[in-house]
């Protein structure tokens, strides 16, 4: 009985496949379709036609799954319809081509995150941190101040950065950090001013200054020798151009006779006996000279 009962249950399916491969044996022979059909009495024939066919194949087909599937052709079932289109059609194709188009969305919300990334971290964090590094630099400048000139020096950088960051100026704001960080570097410099004197290289120049012809300026060149021997970078302001460069050599203007009595010095037997300039100690701002100097220089000759 259950062997009976399961026959029966797959006999619809079974007849449904046939019926099916009958609408495809017949669209195979279209050419005999066509005529068959488009005459009037000719059914019979068709339908015996494929039963031979199938009858060649070791296939008993019933009549009634001929005309089912006769009938099946005439309706076009078993054919493909696409569905009209719609938005949850759309919505399906986007599925279905997600492994197409997911790779190039993926890319570029990547891409976007990436740019994202690079903005906060080179223009949003530092314009948060701005304020908070300015004023870190001048407490530190502040910590290591030991004169006067220093610590008015600080405060007018910070006034100078305030000021740019209530107007949103951030590149003057930023310029303000640089030498409030540069003022930090002097500050903490320690060096002895020597006058250069070596073999091939000036020890002394002079000037005719373009607002007096019939005058010269005369400069004796130095450099900042650190403790550990080493020749120091040092921010130094041309008087000539108003610039500031870092030098490892600047010229300091002095009076004639200071010019003269070097210049003879080193002219007795090529070597000045006291090159000792004066000396730069941490946190201040100028060397103390122990050579009366202006404090003006130049850094081109």
């Amino acid at each position: 009985m259950t062997g009976e009962t399961s026959a029966a249950a797959k006999q619809p399916l079974d007849e449904i496949m046939l019926a099916m491969d009958v609408v495809d044996t017949l669209r195979r022979r279209h050419r005999l379709v066509e005529r068959e059909l488009d005459e009037d009495g000719r059914e019979l024939d068709l339908k015996a036609r494929l039963r031979k066919i199938y009858q060649a194949q070791g296939i008993e087909v019933s009549d009634r799954i001929l005309e089912e599937g006769v009938a099946a052709l005439r309706e076009d079932r078993f054919v493909y319809k696409p569905p009209k289109d719609s938005m949850g059609v759309k919505l399906a194709h986007l599925y279905v081509n997600r492994g197409v188009w997911g790779k190039w969305l993926i890319g570029g919300l990547a891409a976007i995150v990436l740019a994202w990334g690079a903005y906060y971290t080179t223009v949003l964090r530092p314009q948060a941190a701005l304020p908070g590094d300015i004023q870190a630099s001048y407490e530190s400048v502040n910590e290591v101040a030991k004169s006067d000139p220093a610590r008015e020096r600080a405060n007018a950088l910070l006034a100078t950065a305030e000021a740019a960051l209530r107007d949103g100026d951030e590149n003057a704001a930023r310029q303000a950090l640089a030498s409030l960080q540069t003022l930090r570097t002097v500050l903490d410099q320690t060096y002895t001013l020597q006058i250069v004197s070596r073999p091939g290289e000036q020890t002394g120049i002079w000037r005719i200054p373009d607002a007096n012809p019939n005058s010269r300026n005369y400069y004796i060149i130095v450099e900042a020798v650190a403790p550990d021997g080493s020749i120091l970078q040092v921010p130094i302001v041309n008087e000539e151009d108003g610039r500031t460069q870092s030098v490892s050599k600047w010229a300091l203007r002095v009076d004639e006779s200071v010019f003269n009595r070097i210049a003879e010095d080193k002219q007795d037997d090529g070597i000045i006996q006291d090159r000792n300039f004066g000396v730069k100690r941490a946190g201040y701002l100028q060397p103390e000279y122990r050579i009366q100097t202006t404090g003006a220089a130049i850094t081109q000759w």
